[in-house]
């Protein structure tokens, strides 16, 4: 069986030198060399290493599936825990493995057992990822009458303070009404804006109000210096796929050990789950001496999990090439933010920022302002776009970023403005942020022509919608490519 796992990381092709920041970086990822990856905060990217290694695994699982699966793979599976927890400073007891954050908060709320008194609620913010603010939604559906939910209005840019207040007047309004504020679900930096919120605060006052914290991590490892020993949280959830260099379908879920019993089933339930009754049912796998919590996570499902194993070549990596942890973060910061403001400039805008520049801080994603407007009639050097056309201009922008120039963009309608969400990274440089401020400049000067709707018109007289199909042609048009 040991044969297997002689696949360590000296086997796999890796440059120990360090390499430079910018361009230089590109040589050790995947991507297309016509396309510019400027969204990492969505999917993220790993390096070809990490995916080399990625394929022993998977390959070393076919040449034998059930010793690896059986045998190796919890041993695998806890290296990458430890190192996990190392980077976290969290007890190793504490992490596990999860596809993704959505997964991560998922869990946890399902898995709290309501108060039959139905006044517990859940508190969230506006800007909650959908799929997060989803479950909470669904969970006041399948509980009806059990537990309700809050939501906390929030108006960009605000103040860390203002922010803090409004948390903490939510509390109070929640208690006023007769309701019991159990948990509180917040990110560390939102999605949509992407702006970086004082999650630290807010747990804090969580502890202090006897309120669960739930922190929705899903832009944190990798990009936030994270000590969860010191931050001290009730549940945490970071994906690792986007900032980490992990491979797509892996996150990591931190429950520290006060809280374990309550969290008594993976998602879906699986062999590792212990029923109340005493009952044992029948565990397939060999027998095992870890806690039930790491045992309920170790195996859910038959999956390839081999994503969950190349952790240590990811931080390898960061360490080797890339300088660490420290290196990587302060380049990403600042080239978000410099980047942001060349794009802006650009523009003729601005960033999304407060005065205290807290929502920028530690945050690799910056939010640009676009230079379009709402209105249902032209307005002279403007680049208007009709109210109801709002949806339809969105996609169709984004669209077009994808067919004619080879990137994506977040490009998101809020309150009432439209922005773009850029994602700095080690592979990127200025000049990148750049040529997106005038790839952006471009497209809302064709928007606020109207352009999409001709696109809508010529697809509706074809008679049909293409979903995911067609040829793909060339991306950037010679006249486009002269214009950047």
């Amino acid at each position: 069986m040991g044969e297997l796992l002689n696949i360590k990381m000296g086997e796999v092709s890796l440059d120990n030198e360090r390499t430079p920041f910018g361009k230089e970086m590109l040589k050790h990822f995947l991507f297309d060399p016509h396309y510019k990856n400027l969204n990492q905060g969505s999917f993220g990217s790993f390096p070809r290493v990490v995916r080399e290694k990625q394929q022993q695994y998977q390959r070393a699982c076919e040449l034998r599936p059930d010793p690896f699966i059986r045998y190796e793979h919890p041993k695998l599976l806890d290296e990458s825990r430890a190192a996990l927890a190392k980077v976290l400073n969290a007890p190793l007891s504490t992490v596990v493995c999860v596809p993704n954050a959505t997964t991560g908060v998922n869990t946890i709320i399902r898995n709290i057992v309501w108060n039959a008194d139905r006044k517990d609620e859940v508190l969230y913010f506006s800007t909650a990822y959908c799929s997060c603010a989803n479950i909470i939604d669904y969970n006041s559906e399948v509980h009806p009458n059990l537990v309700g939910s809050r939501e906390i209005s929030l108006t960009y840019p605000i103040e860390d303070e203002d922010l803090l207040n409004k948390f903490k007047d939510a509390i109070k309004a929640s208690r006023a009404s007769g309701k019991r504020p159990r948990l509180a679900m917040f990110d560390t930096i939102s999605s949509l804006p992407g702006v970086r919120m004082p999650y630290e605060s807010l747990t804090a006052i969580c502890k202090q109000e006897g309120i669960f914290s739930l922190i929705d991590g899903a832009h944190g490892i990798g990009l936030l210096p994270l000590d969860l020993s010191a931050l001290d949280p009730d549940f945490f959830t970071s994906n690792t796929h986007k900032w980490f260099f992990v491979p797509r379908g892996c996150a990591v879920l931190y429950v520290p050990e006060r809280n374990q019993h309550l969290i008594r089933s993976s998602l879906p339930t699986s062999d590792g789950f212990v029923s109340k009754t005493g009952m044992a049912s029948r565990n397939p796998l060999p027998p095992s001496s870890k806690s039930k919590f790491v045992n309920t996570f170790e195996f859910v499902g038959t999956l390839d999990n081999a994503n969950y194993l190349v952790i240590p070549e990811a931080i390898e990596f960061r360490e080797k090439v890339c300088g660490g942890e420290k290196a990587i973060m302060e380049y990403c910061v600042h080239l978000a933010k410099v980047g942001g403001k060349a794009v802006a400039k650009i523009l003729g805008t601005s960033i999304m920022d407060n005065s205290t520049e807290t929502l920028t801080k530690g945050c690799g994603m910056v939010n640009i302002l676009l230079p379009l407007e709402i209105s249902p009639t032209k307005v002279y050097g403007k680049n208007c776009i009709d109210p109801r056309n709002g949806a339809v201009a969105t996609e169709w922008m984004q669209e077009i970023l994808i067919a004619d120039f080879r990137t994506f963009i977040p490009i998101y309608l809020f309150q009432e403005k439209w922005w773009a969400r850029l994602s700095a990274q080690i592979y990127l440089e200025l000049v990148d942020f750049e040529w997106a401020g005038k790839a952006l400049k471009v497209i809302c000067e064709r928007a606020g022509k109207g352009e999409f709707l001709k696109a809508e018109k010529e697809v509706k007289n074809m008679g049909e919608v293409v979903e995911g199909g067609g040829k793909p042609g060339p991306r950037t048009r010679p006249e486009l490519e002269s214009k950047l």
